[in-house]
């Protein structure tokens, strides 16, 4: 019989991860403190809130093979073939797009591939429709019982994970921010966090989607609205895996002023929008703001034009 994966050595993560104060003139003008939640330290391959997420949806899947999704990009999927890797269990990534559009394979999916992750491409309009019930039943028929777990490894589980993240944050913030692609890690920080702390959401996805599903997957993970949260939408930079020479500047700056690898997915476009909004006021003086640094490098994205913010 199947038993659910254990942490072992191997994916054993260091939590709570560290938490330190770095020394930015154009918060400390402002009387603003900033701190890097550094969840990239978790573990060097489900680094952030990727373990978070999977942790509990890897107990449920008790051994059986995972299949997910993804873009070409996706740090989840990244994770989940790593986990697969270490603790032994197959994994498939449902990938958006054409397959010889992806061919020879970036270094994301050359690397899920290399942890022993089976790709299957599907069409953007089928990837849209992923979590309909054709397309799923479509993907049992395909490769059998397989344990789901959806794009970003958002669900009420991984919701659940992230809560620990916000409860580190007890006492020692005003403001925790963090990046958002699908949103369950922000519905679970947000529902950590204690009296008198807020969660700050900063999409990096155009479309205003991201409200609904943070406060569906609170519904499900808690019964309901659980803390307080925002999102502020004006820093995608024309999308997922896009950014702008400005951007990039801004990212090459941040890693020479702190000595930081900057991710350019996620974490630039969180970082950038902390210090555009300590430059307008949006934080009182004295105010303690947590930026959650959740990845590691990534290849780099695709750049479109410097207005597409």
């Amino acid at each position: 019989m199947n038993r659910p994966p254990r942490p072992g050595p191997l994916l054993r993560p260091q939590v709570p991860s560290p938490l330190h104060e770095v020394h930015d003139d154009r918060f400390v003008r402002r009387g603003v403190a900033l701190l890097l939640k550094r969840d990239d330290l978790i573990h060097p391959d489900l680094p952030g809130n990727k373990w978070r997420k999977l942790h509990l949806n890897l107990e449920a899947a008790a051994g059986r093979t995972v299949l997910t999704f993804g873009g070409a990009y996706s740090n989840h999927l990244r994770a989940t073939a790593a986990a697969g890797r270490l603790l032994g269990f197959p994994t498939i990534g449902v990938v958006r797009g054409d397959e010889l559009a992806h061919r020879p394979l970036n270094p994301s999916l050359a690397r899920c591939a290399a942890d022993g992750m089976r790709l299957h491409f599907v069409d953007r309009t089928t990837y849209r429709a992923k979590g309909s019930p054709e397309v799923l039943e479509g993907l049992l028929r395909l490769f059998g019982d397989v344990e789901v777990i959806p794009e970003g490894g958002s669900n009420a589980l991984a919701a659940q994970g992230c809560a620990a993240l916000g409860r580190e944050l007890r006492g020692h913030t005003d403001v925790a921010a963090v990046a958002c692609g699908t949103g369950g890690t922000l519905a679970g920080l947000a529902a950590g966090l204690g009296p008198g702390q807020r969660a700050l959401g900063v999409p990096v996805l155009r479309g205003g989607f991201l409200g609904e599903a943070v406060t569906a997957l609170q519904r499900e993970a808690f019964g309901g609205p659980a803390g307080h949260w925002s999102l502020d939408e004006r820093f995608t930079f024309g999308g997922y895996a896009r950014t702008t020479p400005e951007l990039g500047a801004f990212a090459a700056d941040f890693e020479d002023r702190h000595g930081l690898p900057v991710e350019r997915v996620y974490v630039a476009k969180l970082l950038f929008a902390l210090t555009a909004l300590a430059e307008e006021r949006a934080f009182p003086a004295g105010a303690r703001v947590s930026a959650v640094i959740t990845g590691p490098p990534q290849p780099p994205p695709v750049q479109v034009s410097s207005d597409s913010r």
